[in-house]
């Protein structure tokens, strides 16, 4: 009779030894060498009519190990269920075993050792006492005013007048190296671009009024253009935008083409195409609407912010003891690709924050029964689609959105990643509903300057 037994060889780490005996494997390899007998295909024998003899003589040993070891992992399988082990990855076969000594002319007993990892017991913090900040960031006037100028230019109307008539213009140009005599360097070839007259320099600017296409200037980046922009243009010609030598080049400028974009009126019509299950009438109707877009908007960007503050607070202050060593040879073996002990050693603590992330979801995940259904999968499919197009209102949806959902719930990858997704904000919204933050206005410059900082620290 097969036995299993269990010791505590190290943190969270056990050795599970399966001994298992010729009854337990010896009916089912004579049962395997017949199936071989009825499908095998040999010259001089018809199918299903090879001796028994023959068989083993070719196909023996293989079937005979094949066999032992299945006994061993169905005994070793079989264990684990009855003993309700949480255990991380798959129990790893320790060195000590040797396959090389399975032999079917002297069926015996034998001993497979296991080493697994156990995953830990541990307890959240108190949520209660968690108390990080939610930023509330103020809508200024100014904000609502360069909001509602953005709509009007995105939905306006292209013209193409006859000169540059002020700083709105947009110019389709051309950028050729040159020296400052304007004499093209040698190789040099012109690069297209679109500008709005207002991203030059002043100086310039006053040139550029009452041109035509075709006229030509020779510019200096550095005089050309002020800093925020002169990077743009850098990075737009493949020069790099911290070099002081690349902002002191030469280009021969030429206006390839004249275009003015035309704002969108102020009226019933843009009202409607913005906002068409709203009856917006009036102008501070539609600032109105606007506005409340924009703080939606900002309040999904302060709430990601919390989320992620959230995130650290449980890694860092729950503690949560792992098997070390196991997991590190789990991860020096066991992957699909095998790695250097050096590699484990560099990759091992983004390796174990990450999975100390996935025990504290599966815990909060597990005690509080919070679940994704089919329907968050769906909606978030619509979601994905409606960004694509710009912001399509979900209210006013066709027939071809229920297409690309229905497409998008046939994309395995997809459905896993959303589902991902999504079982960790409504963690993460459940968690926000534990917590006690403290409220603090914020102008939309400090808020982003806080995202630059901690991404910058993030990347260090």
């Amino acid at each position: 009779m097969s036995t299993v037994t269990r010791e505590n060889i190290g943190l969270l780490n056990d050795k599970i030894v399966v001994k298992i005996e010729k009854s337990d494997y010896l009916p089912s390899f004579e049962k395997s060498l017949k199936e071989y007998g009825k499908k095998a295909n040999i010259p001089g024998f018809r199918k299903g009519m090879v001796p028994t003899s023959l068989i083993k003589k070719m196909y023996g040993n293989s079937v005979f190990a094949d066999e032992v070891l299945k006994g061993v992992e169905k005994k070793l399988t079989d264990y684990l269920t009855s003993e309700q082990l949480e255990i991380f990855a798959q129990p790893l076969p320790l060195p000590e075993n040797d396959a090389s000594k399975i032999n079917m002319t002297q069926p015996t007993d034998y001993s497979f050792a296991f080493e697994v990892g156990l995953k830990p017991a541990f307890e959240l913090p108190d949520l209660s006492s968690l108390t990080p900040t939610r930023y509330q960031i103020i809508v200024t006037d100014e904000m609502l005013k360069d909001e509602v100028e953005r709509l009007r230019q995105k939905n306006g109307t292209m013209t193409e007048p006859e000169t540059v008539s002020g700083e709105d213009n947009v110019l389709n140009v051309t950028f050729q190296e040159t020296n400052a005599e304007g004499v093209p360097v040698e190789g040099s070839q012109p690069k297209d671009n679109s500008l709005l007259v207002k991203y030059f320099a002043p100086a310039l600017r006053e040139q550029l009024v009452g041109k035509k296409a075709g006229a030509e200037f020779t510019i200096q980046l550095s005089t050309a253009f002020e800093d925020k922009e002169r990077a743009w243009i850098l990075q737009d010609l493949g020069l790099n935008k911290e070099s002081a030598s690349d902002s002191e080049k030469y280009f021969k400028l030429v206006i390839v083409k004249v275009g003015l974009l035309e704002q969108a009126n102020l009226d019933e019509a843009f009202f409607k195409k913005l906002y068409p299950n709203q009856a917006i009438l009036t102008t501070e109707d539609f600032t109105e609407a606007v506005k409340k877009d924009m703080a939606d908007q900002w309040k999904a960007q302060t709430t990601n912010h919390l989320q992620h503050a959230l995130y650290h607070e449980l890694l860092d202050k729950t503690t949560i003891a792992f098997p070390e060593s196991f997991l590190k040879r789990w991860l020096l073996t066991g992957g699909e690709k095998p790695k250097t002990a050096e590699e484990v050693e560099k990759e091992f603590p983004t390796f174990a924050s990450a999975l100390k992330w996935n025990l504290i979801t599966d815990k909060i995940v597990t005690d509080h029964k919070i679940e994704v259904v089919p329907e968050d999968i769906r909606e978030a499919a619509r979601r994905q689609l409606f960004s694509y197009l710009g912001g399509l209102p979900p209210g006013d949806e066709q027939p071809w959105v229920d297409d690309y959902v229905n497409k998008m719930m046939q994309d395995k990858r997809f459905v896993e990643e959303t589902y991902q997704n999504q079982r960790t904000n409504k963690m993460l919204a459940w968690v926000e509903t534990q917590v006690k933050p403290k409220d603090k206005a914020i102008t939309a410059e400090e808020f982003n300057k806080l995202n630059e900082e901690h991404q910058h620290h993030h990347h260090e």
